[in-house]
């Protein structure tokens, strides 16, 4: 959405590992140094430890990009939430081995084998075991049981074993030190010094064609190295918020204050996620524990003040009119009161009618426009999803919105079509006093913070379930994740806990509170692309107006 303002190709900071952008700083280039010496040496266990975001994952891809498929054979376990059977079939599964309906010492005598061919074969065997925190100290010994598979003067397979630092102190237990005490070759992988660091955001913005579209002043270099800490994936985070509200403000200078500014919206949103856990951690113990007090502190509620908020708070500056001109706000003002709220909505559904290619609507009564706007998109075969917030939170949605509009000294609403953005200036329909585009700075004074995004399911998608329930519709959720790189499990039609984690993934990738429930936010993103259907996006209609 803001690539064509910036002069990108594509996005240049995304959570999801995009090969094209690998940048190994020098602490990555130790790591990868590390394994590549212990894999060559046949030393048999390899442990590689890191902070969440610090790029194990991008070290452990790069270590298998660079492996020649001639001289080594691969496998990659990524998720490792399994018994020790069940990793068995995993690793037998990954070299293309029998696995199913074995017993452990089939599977054990099935890889045995296997290893036996590779290494008169003059080939290395590598297993890579990523998230290794997450293992049960079960399966850390059928892992150290495969190591046990070795001829009289070498090991048959190296194993490198990833985690974060409570991987570490796992191996510390006594029933694992047999474990711990085979593992000759270890580095712990620190966050990116800030030389790294800039190079690191540089270098992104290099290989997403950016040529003079952006530039980040040395003093947001500085505070997003001090944010960030050096951990390569809250620089991805942040640098795409950055990015996203230097957009909605319409700078190409990528400042300290629209870094701080980018700062105030994350936290803002780790609030109202950690408010949300505050709030149902305190109703279960209260309930629990003091449930007699429970009931008198409800009865005397009005005399409470809690300290966290249910409710996303609007931007700060989507109430205000920042630094454009009294006489511009007053001009929208102006347009937007000579619509009527009736027209305004009409012509405003109308014009993303247009976008969907479904029918537009002649007869619009007003009563109920929130309500009437349902069952519009209904008739039409179109789903509505509300989103409250930011201009930045809707621009990251990428997609034509009917934006609703609450104008001072008049008690009834406007509506605005947002159908595309130009040059930093966004698109609307209709124009107001014949302009068809402003800046968001012009809308902010009037926006209620509050729009609405149509969008369409594929056919073949019934409605969503919640985490627990069983069914073909989690099948489906599940093929879903799987096609966007999500979901790596089975598609066995229960929505478990793996299932969640990768909803979580998702939502936590495209900037949704990551609650594993696939809400109406979740659905749009979800859907986009299923069943041959894109939908109509701000960037795309950008490129329709541009010819």
């Amino acid at each position: 959405m803001y690539c064509e303002f910036y002069d990108f190709s594509e996005k240049p900071f995304t959570v999801t590992p995009n090969p094209r952008f690998i940048f190994l700083s020098k602490n990555h280039q130790e790591a990868f140094a590390h394994l590549l010496y212990g894999i060559d040496n046949h030393a048999g266990f390899i442990e590689l430890t890191g902070e969440i975001g610090t790029g194990k994952t991008t070290v452990l891809r790069t270590l298998l990009s660079q492996l020649d498929e001639t001289a080594y054979r691969t496998a990659l376990i990524f998720n490792p939430c399994l018994s020790a059977t069940e990793l068995l079939r995993s690793i037998n599964r990954e070299y293309g081995l029998p696995g199913d309906g074995l017993s452990n010492a089939g599977l054990l005598q099935e890889l045995n084998r296997f290893l036996l061919r590779e290494k008169a074969a003059g080939r290395t065997v590598v297993l890579v075991v990523d998230e290794a925190q997450n293992l049960e100290p079960p399966v850390l010994e059928q892992i150290r049981l495969i190591s046990n598979l070795e001829t009289d003067t070498d090991k048959l397979i190296q194993i490198v074993l990833a985690g974060q630092p409570e991987f570490a102190r796992l191996l510390e237990k006594p029933e694992l030190r047999q474990l711990s005490q085979r593992i000759t070759v270890r580095y712990h992988l620190k966050p990116m010094d800030f030389p790294d660091a800039g190079a690191y955001i540089r270098h992104r913005l290099s290989m997403a064609g950016c040529g003079l579209g952006v530039h980040f002043t040395p003093a947001a270099l500085r505070r997003i190295y001090r944010y960030s800490g050096g951990i390569p994936r809250i620089i991805n985070i942040l640098c795409d918020r950055v990015l996203l509200v230097g957009y909605a403000e319409g700078c190409r200078e990528i400042s300290r204050q629209l870094v701080n500014s980018a700062i105030r919206e994350i936290k803002s949103e780790m609030n109202v996620r950690w408010s949300g856990l505050w709030m149902r951690t305190a109703a279960v113990c209260l309930a629990a524990l003091v449930l007699p007090s429970f009931f008198y502190i409800v009865a005397r509620q009005e005399h409470l003040r809690w300290p966290f908020s249910h409710t996303v708070a609007i931007d700060d500056n989507a109430a205000s009119a920042g630094s454009e001109p009294a006489a511009v706000s007053e001009t929208v003002k102006r347009g937007l009161s000579g619509l009527g709220e009736k027209q305004s909505f009409l012509e405003s559904f109308n014009a993303l009618a247009i976008k969907w290619s479904v029918q537009p609507v002649r007869i619009y009564s007003g009563a109920n426009p929130a309500l009437e706007l349902k069952n519009l998109a209904r008739r039409r075969g179109l789903n509505v999803t509300e989103v409250k917030g930011s201009m930045s939170a809707l621009m990251r949605m990428d997609s034509p919105a009917l934006l609703e509009f609450r104008l001072p000294g008049n008690g009834g609403k406007r509506y605005l079509a947002l159908t595309g953005v130009k040059n930093g200036r966004l698109l609307i329909e209709p124009s107001l006093i014949g302009r068809t585009s402003v800046s968001p700075g012009e809308l902010k004074a009037f926006w209620s913070g509050r729009a609405y995004l149509l969008w369409k399911s594929s056919p073949q998608i019934t409605a969503l379930p919640a985490p627990g329930a069983k069914g073909p519709e989690v099948v489906s959720l599940q093929k879903m994740l799987a096609r966007k790189g999500f979901y790596k499990g089975s598609q066995s039609g229960t929505y478990d806990g793996k299932t969640e984690v990768a909803v979580k993934a998702f939502q936590r990738a495209h900037g949704l509170e990551p609650d594993g429930k696939p809400g109406g936010k979740t659905l749009f993103l979800l859907y986009r692309g299923e069943g041959g259907v894109s939908g109509p996006r701000l960037q795309r209609s950008e490129g329709e107006k541009n010819g």
